[in-house]
């Protein structure tokens, strides 16, 4: 079935797009860079343990890029560098057209430079590893969550950012959980967007240890979870 994408503004003044195939939008409708800025910085990338010297993060769901953008952003906004290395590993199905990519407003919301790093974002290539600047390497994997193989305790930060439970259930099973398991390290830190109850549970049937933590812009919660 052919997956066709329409561009729509959300109510922080920043695009979302909406997928014809999974009727579900990519970001949230009542600000989509206001939300996964508060979810996956905020609530994930700011409080992962200053014990890990290295961010190995991977995320699903690559869309529209803005989950790596706002994590170069914040990783550099107190020196203009990358203090802490990041390796980036981003799990796309239903990679975006550069066309549907050129109409998004993103780089309006960012310096000149952080415009660039967007750009350079889409641009790189699939499955391999991209260095985008010194300390930020990117790898995006084109394929299914199912499909992906990860070395065991090699992850520290998930980003688990896919269509909500009801529009696309496959990736939201507790397999998909046993098997992210394993792939993360001590101390690893797990945050979503979504806090269906059935995934709550499979999270910690899988072995996780999850809070409810509040969510914003209408969300009543979103869910973290760790590896202890």
């Amino acid at each position: 079935m052919e997956n066709k994408i329409q561009v729509l503004m959300t109510s922080d003044g920043s695009h979302t797009l909406m997928s014809s195939l999974f009727d579900d939008s990519y970001h949230a409708h009542n600000g989509a860079m206001s939300e996964s800025r508060y979810v996956y910085i905020q609530a994930g990338l700011e409080h992962l343990s200053k014990d890990f010297r290295q961010v190995n993060l991977l995320e699903l769901g690559f869309g529209t890029g803005m989950n790596a953008i706002l994590t170069l952003e914040s990783a550099l906004a107190s020196t203009g560098k990358i203090e802490r290395p990041i390796h980036y590993t981003s799990v796309e199905a239903f990679p975006l057209s550069s066309v549907i990519i050129e109409q998004l407003n993103y780089k309006q919301q960012f310096t000149p430079y952080l415009g660039k790093l967007f750009d350079l974002l889409h641009q790189a290539p699939w499955d391999c590893d991209v260095e985008i600047i010194p300390g930020f390497t990117l790898h995006k994997v084109d394929g299914k969550l199912a499909n992906f193989i990860g070395e065991q305790e090699s992850i520290n930060l998930v980003y688990y950012d896919g269509f909500a439970p009801n529009k696309q259930a496959e990736i939201w099973e507790a397999d998909n959980f046993e098997r992210l398991y394993p792939m993360m390290m001590q101390g690893g830190l797990f945050v979503s967007y979504c806090a269906n109850g059935q995934f709550k549970r499979n999270l910690k049937a899988s072995g996780f240890t999850v809070k409810a933590y509040p969510g914003v812009l209408g969300r009543r919660e979103m869910t973290r979870a760790w590896k202890v």
